[in-house]
């Protein structure tokens, strides 16, 4: 009798020196990169419950749905790498009050059980509702996009500084001082002489896609070929890179092809299948109709290029009165 008092004095004594709970309503959340688990308060708020999402979107908007429904008001998680941003801004945006805590406030507070993703969640749901987290600095979304903006700016001038360098090296070891002359090269002068120097010495670029084939395993290569002629030398000297794509599609009589075209023609050859070859194309749209042309050729037996629209009607068989040709009447028709 008197060691069950005993006992019961110790236990008593344990929740006294418990911290006491400031708020009731608040979760903590274990980030992760695929899952995310969270301890809430139970609908009746007599006690937690843990529970697991995944990291989709779909995912967050149940996450936030599941929270609302037990009347969580402010939530607490980890800054884990990047994976917080997507599940912050989903829960945001329904009206919760977000705390970024820093992984650090969470290990100096002893007591922690071994950690694993349930316990951990939980840990964070406590020292929350005991007032023990201080959130990070998390601006307003208005200042958020204009940090991003500036920050990729930044990076971009690093590295276009990066590859000015590298084009400098270059020039260097064929011994052509255009930076010796030219005080900037990525400048109006400076790209001129570049892009003159390159349509002048450049032959040719070959490039290719490996893609799974439709029967018999392993891969077939799309092949996109360009072959340096005066209009692509003219191109590139006047900075009317966007043109080439079609001077390519245009220049078979050199055996220049797109990606588009050998696309095309492993499809209708049956070497990959129709869905794979659209992923795998650079404008899905443009690959759709050019293909679809391509099989009405295929299936009129004509091996012109242009639409089947286009083409010549077949003759009248014999016995068979011909259609006549509408013609619309203009100046020279009087």
């Amino acid at each position: 009798m008197k060691k069950q008092e005993a006992e019961g004095s110790t236990s008593k004594r344990r929740q006294l020196q418990g911290l006491p709970l400031i708020r009731t309503d608040v979760a903590g959340i274990d980030i992760g990169s695929e899952r995310h688990w969270v301890c809430a308060p139970t609908i009746d708020g007599q006690g937690r419950e843990i529970a697991s999402f995944g990291a989709t979107t779909a995912e967050l908007i149940r996450l936030a749905e599941w929270l609302q429904a037990r009347h969580v008001k402010s939530v607490a998680m980890e800054s884990t790498g990047v994976y917080w941003i997507a599940p912050h801004e989903v829960l945001e945006a329904k009206g919760l009050e977000m705390r970024l805590v820093d992984t650090r406030q969470l290990a100096r507070v002893p007591g922690r059980d071994k950690k694993t993703d349930p316990t951990d969640c939980e840990w964070i749901q406590r020292l929350h509702s005991c007032g023990l987290l201080r959130g990070c600095f998390r601006p307003p979304e208005a200042i958020c996009k204009l940090r991003t903006l500036v920050r990729d700016k930044g990076v971009l001038v690093a590295e276009s500084g990066d590859w000015l360098r590298r084009m400098q090296k270059s020039l260097d070891q064929m011994n052509v001082r255009v930076h010796r002359a030219v005080s900037d090269i990525n400048g109006t002068t400076g790209l001129a002489i570049i892009r003159a120097i390159l349509a002048g010495v450049l032959r040719g670029v070959v490039s290719q896609r490996l893609l799974p084939r439709q029967e018999g395993g392993g891969r077939v290569a799309a092949v996109e070929v360009m072959v340096n002629n005066s209009r692509i030398s003219d191109l590139i000297r006047e900075s009317r890179t966007e043109e080439i794509t079609d001077a390519i599609a245009e220049g078979q009589f050199f055996d220049m092809q797109t990606f588009t075209q050998a696309l095309i023609e492993l499809v209708v050859a049956g070497e990959i299948d129709r869905e794979v070859a659209a992923n795998a194309s650079t404008n899905r749209h443009d690959f759709m109709v050019s293909l679809d042309q391509a099989l009405k050729r295929k299936a009129a037996g004509v091996e012109t290029d242009r639409p089947v629209s286009e083409m010549e009607p077949e003759p009248p068989k014999p016995g068979e009165t011909p259609i006549p040709e509408l013609r619309i009447a203009g100046s020279q028709d009087g």
